[in-house]
Protein backbone atom coordinates (compact mmCIF):
# COMPACT_ATOMS: atom_id res chain seq x y z
CA UNK A 1 0.00 0.00 0.00
CA UNK A 2 1.38 3.39 -0.97
CA UNK A 3 2.49 5.63 1.94
CA UNK A 4 0.20 8.46 0.84
CA UNK A 5 -3.06 6.60 1.41
CA UNK A 6 -5.68 8.70 3.19
CA UNK A 7 -8.42 6.63 4.87
CA UNK A 8 -11.89 8.07 5.04
CA UNK A 9 -12.63 9.86 8.28
CA UNK A 10 -14.90 7.94 10.66
CA UNK A 11 -17.51 10.70 10.51
CA UNK A 12 -17.47 10.98 6.72
CA UNK A 13 -21.09 11.14 5.63
CA UNK A 14 -20.09 9.53 2.36
CA UNK A 15 -19.06 6.40 4.22
CA UNK A 16 -22.24 6.03 6.26
CA UNK A 17 -24.76 3.35 5.27
CA UNK A 18 -26.68 4.72 2.27
CA UNK A 19 -30.02 6.30 3.14
CA UNK A 20 -33.25 5.52 1.34
CA UNK A 21 -32.59 5.83 -2.38
CA UNK A 22 -29.01 4.58 -2.02
CA UNK A 23 -27.81 1.00 -2.16
CA UNK A 24 -30.23 -1.61 -0.94
CA UNK A 25 -28.88 -3.82 1.80
CA UNK A 26 -28.32 -7.27 0.33
CA UNK A 27 -28.76 -10.44 2.36
CA UNK A 28 -25.59 -12.39 1.70
CA UNK A 29 -25.32 -16.16 2.01
CA UNK A 30 -22.61 -16.52 4.64
CA UNK A 31 -20.10 -19.27 3.99
CA UNK A 32 -17.37 -20.48 6.33
CA UNK A 33 -13.68 -19.73 6.06
CA UNK A 34 -13.15 -23.45 6.74
CA UNK A 35 -14.23 -23.96 3.13
CA UNK A 36 -11.05 -22.23 1.95
CA UNK A 37 -7.35 -22.97 2.19
CA UNK A 38 -5.18 -19.84 2.30
CA UNK A 39 -2.21 -20.20 -0.05
CA UNK A 40 -0.30 -16.91 -0.06
CA UNK A 41 -0.54 -13.29 0.97
CA UNK A 42 -1.25 -11.02 -1.99
CA UNK A 43 -1.04 -7.68 -0.19
CA UNK A 44 -1.33 -5.92 3.12
CA UNK A 45 -1.85 -2.33 4.22
CA UNK A 46 -3.75 0.03 6.48
CA UNK A 47 -7.07 -1.40 5.24
CA UNK A 48 -6.30 -5.03 6.04
CA UNK A 49 -4.85 -7.95 4.10
CA UNK A 50 -5.68 -9.90 0.94
CA UNK A 51 -4.85 -13.59 0.52
CA UNK A 52 -4.92 -15.98 -2.38
CA UNK A 53 -6.94 -19.03 -1.37
CA UNK A 54 -8.37 -22.23 -2.79
CA UNK A 55 -11.94 -23.43 -2.38
CA UNK A 56 -11.42 -26.90 -0.93
CA UNK A 57 -14.39 -28.51 -2.68
CA UNK A 58 -14.03 -27.08 -6.20
CA UNK A 59 -10.33 -26.14 -6.27
CA UNK A 60 -11.25 -22.68 -7.50
CA UNK A 61 -8.72 -19.92 -6.78
CA UNK A 62 -10.21 -16.91 -4.96
CA UNK A 63 -9.03 -13.78 -3.20
CA UNK A 64 -9.94 -13.35 0.47
CA UNK A 65 -9.91 -9.87 1.99
CA UNK A 66 -9.83 -9.26 5.72
CA UNK A 67 -10.53 -5.71 6.83
CA UNK A 68 -8.62 -4.07 9.65
CA UNK A 69 -10.76 -3.89 12.84
CA UNK A 70 -10.60 -0.08 12.77
CA UNK A 71 -12.63 -0.07 9.54
CA UNK A 72 -15.88 -1.09 11.14
CA UNK A 73 -15.67 -4.87 11.57
CA UNK A 74 -18.70 -6.74 10.21
CA UNK A 75 -20.42 -3.52 9.12
CA UNK A 76 -17.32 -2.48 7.17
CA UNK A 77 -17.16 -5.81 5.35
CA UNK A 78 -20.84 -5.70 4.44
CA UNK A 79 -20.51 -2.09 3.33
CA UNK A 80 -17.64 -2.91 0.96
CA UNK A 81 -19.49 -6.02 -0.22
CA UNK A 82 -22.48 -3.88 -1.17
CA UNK A 83 -20.29 -1.54 -3.25
CA UNK A 84 -18.53 -4.47 -4.95
CA UNK A 85 -21.82 -6.18 -5.72
CA UNK A 86 -23.45 -3.04 -7.11
CA UNK A 87 -20.39 -1.95 -9.11
CA UNK A 88 -19.58 -5.39 -10.50
CA UNK A 89 -23.09 -6.24 -11.69
CA UNK A 90 -22.89 -6.65 -15.50
CA UNK A 91 -19.50 -4.95 -15.33
CA UNK A 92 -16.66 -7.17 -16.60
CA UNK A 93 -14.04 -4.60 -15.62
CA UNK A 94 -14.66 -4.67 -11.86
CA UNK A 95 -13.47 -7.53 -9.65
CA UNK A 96 -16.47 -9.76 -8.93
CA UNK A 97 -17.70 -10.42 -5.42
CA UNK A 98 -18.30 -14.13 -4.86
CA UNK A 99 -19.62 -13.97 -1.32
CA UNK A 100 -18.95 -13.27 2.34
CA UNK A 101 -17.37 -15.85 4.65
CA UNK A 102 -17.31 -16.05 8.44
CA UNK A 103 -14.35 -17.25 10.47
CA UNK A 104 -15.51 -19.92 12.96
CA UNK A 105 -14.90 -19.05 16.58
CA UNK A 106 -14.40 -15.32 16.07
CA UNK A 107 -17.30 -14.45 13.75
CA UNK A 108 -14.93 -12.27 11.70
CA UNK A 109 -16.29 -11.64 8.22
CA UNK A 110 -14.15 -11.73 5.08
CA UNK A 111 -14.84 -10.83 1.46
CA UNK A 112 -14.50 -13.61 -1.09
CA UNK A 113 -13.73 -12.34 -4.59
CA UNK A 114 -12.53 -13.60 -7.93
CA UNK A 115 -8.75 -13.81 -7.97
CA UNK A 116 -7.09 -11.41 -10.39
CA UNK A 117 -3.54 -11.36 -11.65
CA UNK A 118 -0.84 -8.80 -11.02
CA UNK A 119 -1.68 -5.13 -10.69
CA UNK A 120 -0.88 -2.43 -13.23
CA UNK A 121 1.51 -0.99 -10.61
CA UNK A 122 3.43 -4.27 -10.47
CA UNK A 123 3.42 -4.54 -14.26
CA UNK A 124 5.00 -1.10 -14.60
CA UNK A 125 7.50 -1.65 -11.78
CA UNK A 126 8.68 -5.01 -13.10
CA UNK A 127 9.39 -3.85 -16.63
CA UNK A 128 13.16 -4.05 -17.27
CA UNK A 129 15.05 -0.74 -17.12
CA UNK A 130 15.21 0.89 -20.52
CA UNK A 131 12.08 -0.87 -21.79
CA UNK A 132 10.14 1.09 -24.41
CA UNK A 133 6.92 2.69 -23.18
CA UNK A 134 3.66 0.83 -23.57
CA UNK A 135 2.30 1.32 -27.11
CA UNK A 136 -0.40 3.97 -27.33
CA UNK A 137 -2.87 1.37 -28.60
CA UNK A 138 -2.27 -0.59 -25.40
CA UNK A 139 -2.89 2.51 -23.27
CA UNK A 140 -6.05 3.15 -25.28
CA UNK A 141 -7.36 -0.38 -24.70
CA UNK A 142 -6.72 -0.17 -20.95
CA UNK A 143 -8.33 3.27 -20.67
CA UNK A 144 -11.41 2.17 -22.62
CA UNK A 145 -11.94 -0.66 -20.16
CA UNK A 146 -11.33 1.54 -17.10
CA UNK A 147 -13.65 4.27 -18.33
CA UNK A 148 -16.33 1.68 -19.15
CA UNK A 149 -16.03 0.28 -15.62
CA UNK A 150 -16.15 3.76 -14.11
CA UNK A 151 -19.15 4.87 -16.17
CA UNK A 152 -21.15 1.85 -14.98
CA UNK A 153 -20.04 2.58 -11.41
CA UNK A 154 -21.04 6.23 -11.68
CA UNK A 155 -24.37 5.29 -13.26
CA UNK A 156 -25.04 3.52 -9.95
CA UNK A 157 -23.95 6.72 -8.15
CA UNK A 158 -20.92 5.01 -6.63
CA UNK A 159 -17.63 6.92 -6.30
CA UNK A 160 -14.56 4.70 -5.89
CA UNK A 161 -12.23 7.44 -4.53
CA UNK A 162 -9.05 5.34 -4.80
CA UNK A 163 -8.50 4.45 -8.46
CA UNK A 164 -4.77 3.92 -8.96
CA UNK A 165 -2.49 1.37 -10.67
CA UNK A 166 -2.28 -0.73 -7.49
CA UNK A 167 -6.07 -1.11 -7.53
CA UNK A 168 -6.27 -2.21 -11.17
CA UNK A 169 -5.71 -5.92 -11.73
CA UNK A 170 -4.83 -7.75 -14.93
CA UNK A 171 -6.58 -10.96 -15.87
CA UNK A 172 -4.28 -13.97 -16.15
CA UNK A 173 -4.27 -13.71 -19.96
CA UNK A 174 -3.60 -9.93 -19.71
CA UNK A 175 -6.58 -9.22 -21.96
CA UNK A 176 -8.75 -7.48 -19.36
CA UNK A 177 -8.20 -5.04 -16.51
CA UNK A 178 -10.43 -4.95 -13.43
CA UNK A 179 -10.84 -2.28 -10.76
CA UNK A 180 -10.66 -3.61 -7.21
CA UNK A 181 -10.62 -2.41 -3.58
CA UNK A 182 -13.78 -0.47 -2.75
CA UNK A 183 -12.64 0.12 0.83
CA UNK A 184 -13.12 3.91 0.68
CA UNK A 185 -15.93 4.02 -1.89
CA UNK A 186 -19.03 6.11 -1.20
CA UNK A 187 -22.55 6.49 -2.52
CA UNK A 188 -23.78 9.84 -3.79
CA UNK A 189 -27.07 9.32 -1.94
CA UNK A 190 -25.17 10.30 1.21
CA UNK A 191 -25.26 14.02 1.87
CA UNK A 192 -22.10 16.13 2.13
CA UNK A 193 -19.82 17.07 3.74
CA UNK A 194 -17.51 14.38 2.37
CA UNK A 195 -14.05 13.81 3.81
CA UNK A 196 -10.86 13.33 1.80
CA UNK A 197 -10.13 9.68 1.10
CA UNK A 198 -7.85 7.71 -1.19
CA UNK A 199 -4.23 7.98 -2.24
CA UNK A 200 -2.85 11.49 -2.25
CA UNK A 201 -0.83 11.35 -5.49
CA UNK A 202 -3.98 10.33 -7.43
CA UNK A 203 -6.32 12.64 -5.53
CA UNK A 204 -8.27 15.34 -7.39
CA UNK A 205 -7.40 18.98 -6.58
CA UNK A 206 -10.88 19.75 -5.25
CA UNK A 207 -10.48 16.99 -2.68
CA UNK A 208 -7.00 18.24 -1.73
CA UNK A 209 -8.53 21.71 -1.32
CA UNK A 210 -11.14 20.31 1.11
CA UNK A 211 -14.15 20.83 -1.13
CA UNK A 212 -16.80 18.97 0.84
CA UNK A 213 -19.34 18.46 -1.93
CA UNK A 214 -17.14 16.82 -4.57
CA UNK A 215 -18.69 14.21 -6.85
CA UNK A 216 -17.91 11.37 -9.25
CA UNK A 217 -15.42 13.53 -11.16
CA UNK A 218 -12.76 12.82 -8.53
CA UNK A 219 -12.56 9.38 -10.16
CA UNK A 220 -11.99 10.69 -13.68
CA UNK A 221 -9.10 12.82 -12.37
CA UNK A 222 -7.59 9.65 -10.91
CA UNK A 223 -8.04 7.93 -14.28
CA UNK A 224 -6.13 10.79 -15.90
CA UNK A 225 -3.27 10.16 -13.46
CA UNK A 226 -3.37 6.46 -14.31
CA UNK A 227 -3.30 7.21 -18.04
CA UNK A 228 -0.27 9.47 -17.61
CA UNK A 229 1.51 6.72 -15.67
CA UNK A 230 0.73 4.15 -18.36
CA UNK A 231 2.30 6.42 -20.98
CA UNK A 232 5.48 7.31 -19.07
CA UNK A 233 5.83 4.52 -16.52
CA UNK A 234 5.99 6.96 -13.59
CA UNK A 235 3.66 9.08 -11.49
CA UNK A 236 2.86 12.46 -12.94
CA UNK A 237 2.14 14.33 -9.71
CA UNK A 238 4.43 13.24 -6.90
CA UNK A 239 4.07 15.39 -3.80
CA UNK A 240 4.88 14.39 -0.23
CA UNK A 241 3.04 11.79 1.79
CA UNK A 242 0.86 13.21 4.58
CA UNK A 243 0.78 16.77 3.20
CA UNK A 244 -1.69 18.20 0.72
CA UNK A 245 0.24 21.41 -0.05
CA UNK A 246 3.22 19.80 -1.87
CA UNK A 247 0.77 17.66 -3.83
CA UNK A 248 -1.17 20.73 -4.96
CA UNK A 249 2.09 22.44 -5.88
CA UNK A 250 3.10 19.40 -7.94
CA UNK A 251 -0.21 19.66 -9.83
CA UNK A 252 -0.06 23.42 -10.39
CA UNK A 253 3.60 23.28 -11.48
CA UNK A 254 2.44 21.18 -14.44
CA UNK A 255 -1.08 22.46 -15.13
CA UNK A 256 -0.67 26.05 -13.96
CA UNK A 257 -2.38 27.82 -11.08
CA UNK A 258 -6.13 28.25 -11.72
CA UNK A 259 -7.53 31.76 -12.11
CA UNK A 260 -10.99 33.33 -12.09
CA UNK A 261 -11.54 32.26 -15.69
CA UNK A 262 -10.41 28.66 -15.43
CA UNK A 263 -11.79 27.87 -11.94
CA UNK A 264 -13.63 30.70 -10.14
CA UNK A 265 -14.18 28.66 -6.93
CA UNK A 266 -10.43 28.22 -6.41
CA UNK A 267 -9.79 31.88 -5.52
CA UNK A 268 -11.94 31.55 -2.39
CA UNK A 269 -10.00 28.61 -0.94
CA UNK A 270 -7.62 28.92 1.99
CA UNK A 271 -4.85 27.62 -0.25
CA UNK A 272 -5.33 30.53 -2.67
CA UNK A 273 -5.73 33.23 -0.02
CA UNK A 274 -3.24 32.15 2.66
CA UNK A 275 -0.87 29.47 1.37
CA UNK A 276 -0.06 30.63 -2.15
CA UNK A 277 1.25 34.10 -1.11
CA UNK A 278 3.70 32.37 1.25
CA UNK A 279 4.86 29.99 -1.48
CA UNK A 280 5.07 32.67 -4.16
CA UNK A 281 3.47 30.15 -6.55
CA UNK A 282 2.90 32.00 -9.82
CA UNK A 283 3.05 29.30 -12.48
CA UNK A 284 0.17 30.10 -14.86
CA UNK A 285 1.11 28.21 -18.02
CA UNK A 286 -0.10 24.68 -18.64
CA UNK A 287 3.02 22.59 -19.32
CA UNK A 288 1.33 19.21 -19.69
CA UNK A 289 2.10 18.97 -23.41
CA UNK A 290 5.81 19.45 -22.64
CA UNK A 291 5.71 16.19 -20.70
CA UNK A 292 3.63 14.40 -23.35
CA UNK A 293 4.92 15.45 -26.78
CA UNK A 294 3.48 13.82 -29.90
CA UNK A 295 6.35 11.33 -29.85
CA UNK A 296 4.75 9.95 -26.66
CA UNK A 297 1.07 10.65 -27.18
CA UNK A 298 -0.95 11.57 -30.26
CA UNK A 299 -2.98 14.75 -30.51
CA UNK A 300 -6.23 12.93 -29.77
CA UNK A 301 -4.69 10.96 -26.92
CA UNK A 302 -3.35 14.14 -25.37
CA UNK A 303 -6.72 15.86 -25.77
CA UNK A 304 -8.34 13.08 -23.75
CA UNK A 305 -5.58 13.20 -21.12
CA UNK A 306 -5.88 16.96 -20.69
CA UNK A 307 -9.67 16.64 -20.48
CA UNK A 308 -9.32 14.23 -17.58
CA UNK A 309 -6.59 16.29 -15.91
CA UNK A 310 -8.55 19.53 -15.73
CA UNK A 311 -8.43 21.20 -12.33
CA UNK A 312 -11.94 22.62 -12.47
CA UNK A 313 -14.26 19.61 -12.05
CA UNK A 314 -17.06 21.45 -13.87
CA UNK A 315 -14.89 21.39 -17.01
CA UNK A 316 -13.40 17.91 -16.49
CA UNK A 317 -14.50 15.04 -18.70
CA UNK A 318 -17.01 12.61 -17.25
CA UNK A 319 -16.44 8.91 -17.88
CA UNK A 320 -19.35 8.90 -20.34
CA UNK A 321 -17.98 11.87 -22.29
CA UNK A 322 -14.48 10.39 -22.33
CA UNK A 323 -15.77 7.14 -23.85
CA UNK A 324 -17.17 9.14 -26.78
CA UNK A 325 -13.81 10.78 -27.46
CA UNK A 326 -12.34 10.63 -30.97
CA UNK A 327 -9.19 8.95 -29.64
CA UNK A 328 -11.00 5.65 -29.16
CA UNK A 329 -12.71 5.82 -32.56
CA UNK A 330 -9.42 6.44 -34.37
CA UNK A 331 -7.39 3.88 -32.45
CA UNK A 332 -9.96 1.15 -33.02
CA UNK A 333 -10.79 2.08 -36.61
CA UNK A 334 -7.97 -0.12 -37.92
CA UNK A 335 -8.70 -2.92 -35.39
CA UNK A 336 -5.02 -2.70 -34.45
CA UNK A 337 -5.25 -3.20 -30.72
CA UNK A 338 -2.89 -5.31 -28.62
CA UNK A 339 -3.78 -8.87 -27.71
CA UNK A 340 -2.28 -8.42 -24.26
CA UNK A 341 -1.76 -5.40 -22.07
CA UNK A 342 2.04 -5.67 -22.06
CA UNK A 343 2.57 -6.74 -25.68
CA UNK A 344 3.22 -4.77 -28.83
CA UNK A 345 0.21 -4.06 -31.05
CA UNK A 346 -1.19 -6.88 -33.15
CA UNK A 347 -4.43 -7.55 -35.00
CA UNK A 348 -7.39 -8.23 -32.70
CA UNK A 349 -10.94 -7.04 -32.70
CA UNK A 350 -12.08 -4.43 -30.22
CA UNK A 351 -14.72 -6.73 -28.74
CA UNK A 352 -12.18 -9.43 -27.97
CA UNK A 353 -9.87 -6.96 -26.31
CA UNK A 354 -12.44 -5.11 -24.28
CA UNK A 355 -14.99 -7.67 -23.21
CA UNK A 356 -14.15 -10.50 -20.84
Amino acid sequence: MEPCVVPAAPDDAGDAPPPTGGLKRKRYAFGSMDEFEEISRLGEGAFGAVFRARHRKTGRAVAIKRLAPALGGRAGVLREASFLEASGRDNPFVVRLLGVASRPGTGELCLVMECGGQSIRDLLRRRPPGSPPLPEKTVCAVMWQLLTATKKMHDSRIVHRDIKPANILLSDDRMVVKICDFGVAMHMAARPPYASAGTRCYMAPEMLLKKRDYNTLVDTWSLGCVMAELVTGRRLFQGVADDDTPQLCAIFNVLGVPDEKTWPWFSSTRFATDVMPELDLKQRENLLRDQFPESKLSKDGFDLLSGLLTCNPEKRLTAAAALNHAWFAKIYASNQVPKKVDEAPSLAKRQRMCVA
